[in-house]
């Protein structure tokens, strides 16, 4: 599975910004997409995911202002941010949990900078 994100860039606070991550390969052993990040310094954590029953589920910090949602036909999963504050200062980073016959398998994508200065 290879994840290619789009989206984040530079926003003041307050302001919205939207990534996007579209799956390629053997997406038909996903069993959930969603996304974390990690400021610097900090442990990465999680942003929002769909998880294997489909449920949506957010970080604390960010319930209430973002938003995933996705595009299942194209394997895309998508976070719409809004209110953005400082705090959100990180690399987000697109996550699909697949498995093999091995057992269960962690892709990440290369990640994408997002910046809300104050």
């Amino acid at each position: 599975v290879q994840l290619k994100e789009s989206g984040g860039g530079l926003v003041q606070a307050g302001g919205s910004l939207s990534l996007s991550c579209a799956a390629s390969g053997s997406t038909f052993r996903i069993i959930s997409m969603g996304w974390y990040r990690q400021g610097t310094g900090e442990q990465r954590e999680l942003v929002a995911k769909f998880t294997s029953d489909g449920i949506a589920v957010y970080g604390d910090s960010v319930e209430g202002r973002f938003t995933i949602y996705r595009d299942s036909a194209k394997d895309t999963v998508f976070l719409q941010m809004n209110s953005l504050m400082p705090e959100d200062t990180a690399v987000y980073y697109c996550n699909a949990l697949s498995y093999n016959e091995r057992g269960p398998l962690d892709y990440w994508g290369r990640g994408t900078q997002v910046t809300v200065s104050s």
